[in-house]
């Protein structure tokens, strides 16, 4: 869209430009978090998005970040994309991870293990394009190598990517920090007490591990006691409605983020 603007703007074309996609039957917009400061491509998108709606047309928009998140958006984008249905895209799990890493390898005719497979969908956790991005790196390496595609290859060729991912926040480290900072045990956290003084807690460190690791929902739900995806959703919107009425929760909530950063 952006690109489109600035090149009818160049060639003095906007009128087209304007006619174009605003008679679309429906407009799919990726990463609108790029929108963020360009002032003229808010201006013509805001227009865009008021004519294809008043046509009752489809609109359809992806970002990394909640839409009122995003520093240098128009709040009347902001009021305008509240309008429709916000879902969060949730990081695949790891059964979801290895049946991509094979179907890519069977498009690439590949013969990929489960085990390997396993073994990068294990370490490789952020999204689908670091995962293709590891699986190209072994098929590049073991094409070059001339060795066969197994653990110990995909290991060395992986080696940086996976030293790197070990030194990201772990759910472990969350539940010891959290359980600590409120003199608990990490099995009051996993346990299946439901007291307040051991349900906050807990809540707490499920928001944390949603926002601060590459862990799907359901997986951060069985890493405290097996507990479903629908939990952990409920935990994380509890925590983000109290941390705007109870000053001392969203104090302890940065004060833990910050830690676990350090």
């Amino acid at each position: 869209f952006v690109n489109d603007m600035v090149r009818a703007l160049q060639h003095n074309t906007i009128n087209e430009f304007k006619r174009q996609y605003r008679t679309l039957d429906a407009l799919l917009i990726d990463d609108i978090q790029f929108f963020a400061g360009k002032n003229r491509s808010q201006e013509e998108f805001f227009h865009t998005f008021n004519a294809l709606i008043e046509q009752g047309q489809q609109i359809i928009m992806t970002c990394d970040r909640y839409p009122k998140e995003i520093e240098g958006l128009e709040e009347r984008l902001k009021s305008r994309f509240g309008w429709g249905l916000t879902v969060a895209v949730e990081p695949p799990d790891l059964e979801t991870r290895v049946a991509i890493l094979q179907s890519k390898a069977e498009l690439s005719q590949i013969s990929l293990s489960t085990d390997v497979a396993f073994f990068i969908a294990k370490r490789i956790r952020a999204n689908i394009r670091e995962l293709e991005g590891s699986l190209r790196r072994v098929i590049a390496t073991a094409q070059f190598t001339g060795r066969p595609i197994t653990v110990e290859s995909t290991k060395e060729a992986l080696k940086d990517l996976i030293a790197a991912q070990a030194k990201l926040i772990t759910l472990e480290n969350i539940q010891r920090t959290v359980a600590k900072f409120y003199n608990l045990k990490v099995t009051d956290l996993t346990g299946i007490r439901r007291s307040r003084s051991i349900a906050r807690p807990r809540q707490v460190a499920m928001s944390l591990a949603k926002e601060l690791t590459n862990h799907s929902l359901p997986e951060i739900g069985e890493a405290f006691g097996g507990r479903d995806h629908t939990t952990v959703i409920h935990a994380c919107k509890k925590i983000e409605e109290l941390r705007e009425i109870e000053t001392k929760l969203n104090d302890d909530y940065n004060l833990l983020r910050h830690t676990l950063n350090v």
